[in-house]
């Protein structure tokens, strides 16, 4: 039996599959980019080539959307095909073929509106608790997504876990004001304070959900960096970050200088990974002590898996028969 990997030509999609089989697993990738980590190239809106790859699998990994920056270049409605109706179509052939768990990468976008506080408030603290107010057709696709796991996992007992990811990608920030101001490994160090994952992280996180997935039945988990801030630092971190940063790493200023770095004036939110940790037993190596002490080392903060995979940018072409890029 074999777990089948939605996805596998983007970022988090090659590093499941280098990861598995280098646990030893077996794993097949399904995308519509060829790669050499895809073994079937179509997309999951071909309920066919779906049922054919349905056969010997016990898990599958769902990791195929279009994201964010896809709102650009996609209509709406291919967001609607490829992110709820090529969720469903997998759902409906996983319990079909009996497969016994599956494992949706979601986003901490769903978030949307609830991520940023109202003038004058603390910065948010973002827990699964805290209701999904979509922004954008990207959040709403993911959050019906989502609903229709929740929904298979209760009416045909498939045990699911969903898995809010927080940002593992290496390009640049989306927001011009940011990418602009900041080089872009200050901003990824500084992120990892409160909204960022490293890959290999990310990838441990499937890797734990796959194996809890049939005792938790199912299960949704923030997945980001554990943070080193509590709620009692909210107010201040949405008036003065750096202050609070330094109070936490006194050293993080003058190793900041060297490079030429900034914090962040104001941080607005902060994902809690605190159930991840205690339902997953999922315990994230990379956090921003780790990337301080790359720094005073004079080395990458990033691990060896998101080097070796590295950057893939997002795939904008647009075909009717296949309108989706998998990353």
């Amino acid at each position: 039996m074999s777990i089948l990997v939605t996805g596998s030509a983007g970022h988090l999609g090659e590093a499941l599959i280098r990861s598995l089989w280098a646990a030893g697993r077996t794993a097949r990738g399904l995308d519509v980019l060829p790669s050499p980590f895809t073994e079937h190239v179509g997309s999951i809106n071909d309920r066919k080539l779906i049922r054919e790859c349905m056969i010997g699998t016990r898990t599958v990994i769902h990791a195929a959307t279009l994201h964010k920056p896809h709102i650009e270049s996609h209509r709406a409605e291919d967001f609607v095909e490829t992110n709820v109706s090529g969720t469903l179509i997998l759902l409906e052939e996983a319990v079909r073929a009996g497969v016994r768990c599956f494992i949706f990468t979601s986003t901490t976008s769903a978030f949307g509106a609830a991520l940023i506080p109202p003038p004058g408030e603390p910065a948010a603290w973002i827990s699964e608790d805290v209701a999904p107010i979509p922004k954008n057709i990207y959040g709403v696709t993911k959050v019906s997504a989502e609903s229709l796991c929740e929904l298979f996992s209760r009416t045909h007992s498939l045990p699911t876990v969903v898995l809010r990811t927080s940002r593992f990608f290496p390009e640049p920030d989306d927001d011009i004001e940011i990418s602009s101001r900041y080089a872009l490994s200050n901003v990824q160090a500084n992120e990892m304070l409160y909204r960022r994952v490293d890959l290999e992280d990310a990838v441990s996180a499937h890797h734990l959900a796959i194996d809890r997935a049939e005792r938790i039945g199912f299960g949704k988990y923030i997945v980001s960096a554990t943070t080193p801030f509590t709620r009692a630092d909210l107010a201040e971190l949405r008036i003065d970050a750096p202050k609070v940063v330094k109070r936490l790493f006194p050293d993080f200023e003058a190793l900041y200088r060297e490079l030429d770095w900034q914090m962040f004036p104001r941080i607005e939110r902060i994902y809690a990974n605190d159930r991840a940790r205690s339902q997953l037993q999922w315990n994230p190596k990379y956090d921003f002590a780790y990337v301080l002490e790359c720094l005073r080392e004079r080395r990458d903060f990033r691990s060896p898996l998101a080097r070796e995979v590295g950057s893939k940018g997002y795939h904008k072409r647009y075909t009717s028969s296949t309108s989706v890029d998998f990353q």
